[in-house]
């Protein structure tokens, strides 16, 4: 109850202070936020040509005028000048007009690990007057590939070569190229951008399986399953006719006998759905190599069964891998790369990226040295037991082997050479 006359509170009047305190900021934000971005955007082209050398001399050069001014050294004076005479003079190698074509070609746009891939950069002089001599650079994967451009005459072409480093699986970008004109000190740098990026797969290394995956997948007139359809193959029973029936099904030799009309049932045929999962949680793995190899040995079954004309699909943390096509999935698998703990577990991975594909009749599941057995049977209990399962167990440099554990076959596979072998013996 607030009685006439009493002073307010002290709580109350830092409240009622800070909310219009609030509101004050609030309002001058909206008004100056809008100032500031259009400012930026006028004054970026012109703030971003400076480097971080040329913002350390104008910063020295700033403070040295500074401390002139306020104990009067002249030789700070003479010092503050220089450095923005320096600043002005590197500017004068900023100005100059560019009419470049750059063409960037990689050949063979996809290799394997360890192939040597070459680049081209082809530079064009577009315009009608000769350009002088300058510096072109191209961002390749992590590295920086720079070409001293000699003078060109108009409609002169200059080609460079170079080479892409394809020790590692990987998508490697060449590009843009960018044409760099600035002072010989580095305090001044305007760069133009002349061509797109181009993208380098480089592939997994894999090893070619005999057809059908060595009987991993089998596809000859489709698996019978016990769901009942009223149009298929596998004959199973005769019942009534109801309105509606294709009158193609019907049997009318039994149908003349008891006197009313009977149709055929069927035993739904499908075709094999290969579903792989590929976990790549990096602490299920003891090395990279390890990964590497188990990204192998994904991509050289996958590769066979899509050769084989089998319906697949391949799933990771990071999602599902394309697999219209084998350059289609190797694409896919250049750009897995290790992945913290993402899912609780292994098996709400499995889950969580299989629950809208259709229903597989085959189920492999890869995973490193470190996943452990329990892990893989916890992916086992996701799918019907009329869907065939196995695991592959990738333990770099161990012996190759095909055990049972609980009815769930598990490969383990410690080299890459030993995949053929193992998938044979198993079919």
């Amino acid at each position: 109850m607030t009685v006439v006359g009493e002073k307010p509170e002290p709580a109350a009047l830092l409240a009622t202070v800070g909310i219009r305190t609030i509101r004050f900021l609030t309002a001058v934000r909206s008004v100056v936020m809008p100032v500031v971005r259009i400012l930026w955007r006028a004054l970026w082209p012109v703030l971003r040509v400076v480097t971080a050398a040329g913002w350390l001399v104008l910063g020295l050069a700033v403070v040295a005028i500074l401390l002139s001014a306020v104990f009067g050294w002249q030789e700070f004076t003479y010092l503050g000048l220089v450095m923005l005479a320096a600043l002005v003079l590197c500017g004068v190698f900023l100005f100059g007009r560019a009419s470049y074509g750059v063409l960037v070609e990689l050949n063979p746009r996809r290799v394997v690990v360890g192939e040597r891939a070459m680049g081209r950069m082809v530079v064009t002089n577009t315009g009608s007057r000769g350009l002088g001599p300058t510096r072109m650079e191209l961002p390749v994967g992590r590295g920086l590939a720079e070409f001293q451009l000699p003078s060109m005459a108009p409609r002169e072409e200059h080609e460079e070569l170079f080479a892409v480093p394809t020790n590692r699986r990987a998508v490697i970008v060449a590009g843009p190229a960018e044409s760099v004109r600035g002072d010989q000190l580095g305090m001044l740098r305007r760069a133009l951008k002349w061509a797109e990026a181009v993208d380098l797969f480089v592939h997994p290394r894999t090893v070619r399986l005999a057809p059908s995956a060595a009987g991993l997948v089998r596809d000859l007139e489709g698996q019978v399953s016990t769901k009942i359809t009223n149009n298929d193959i596998a004959f199973h029973a005769l019942r009534p006719y109801v309105p509606g029936d294709d009158r193609r099904n019907v049997h009318w030799r039994t149908s003349a006998r008891i006197g009313q009309l009977m149709v055929r049932q069927f035993e739904e045929t499908r075709r094999s759905q290969v579903t792989m999962i590929h976990a790549t949680r990096s602490d299920l793995y003891a090395s990279d190599e390890e990964f590497e190899l188990a990204i192998s040995v994904t991509a050289s079954i996958a590769a066979q069964v899509i050769r084989d004309g089998v319906q697949m699909n391949i799933v990771s943390e990071s999602g599902v891998w394309r697999t219209q096509t084998v350059t289609a999935m190797l694409d896919a698998s250049c750009r897995i790369e290790p992945v913290g703990r993402l899912y609780p577990s292994v098996r709400d991975f499995a889950r969580e990226r299989t629950r809208r594909l259709p229903s597989p009749s085959v189920v492999m599941t890869i995973g490193g040295s470190n996943m452990t057995t329990a892990e893989y049977r916890s992916v086992e209990t996701l799918f019907g037991s009329d869907t065939s399962q196995v695991a592959f167990h990738v333990v770099d440099g161990a012996q190759p082997k095909i055990a049972s554990v609980a009815g769930l076959t598990v490969i383990t596979v410690g080299s890459l050479g030993d995949l053929s072998r193992l998938v044979r013996g198993l079919g």
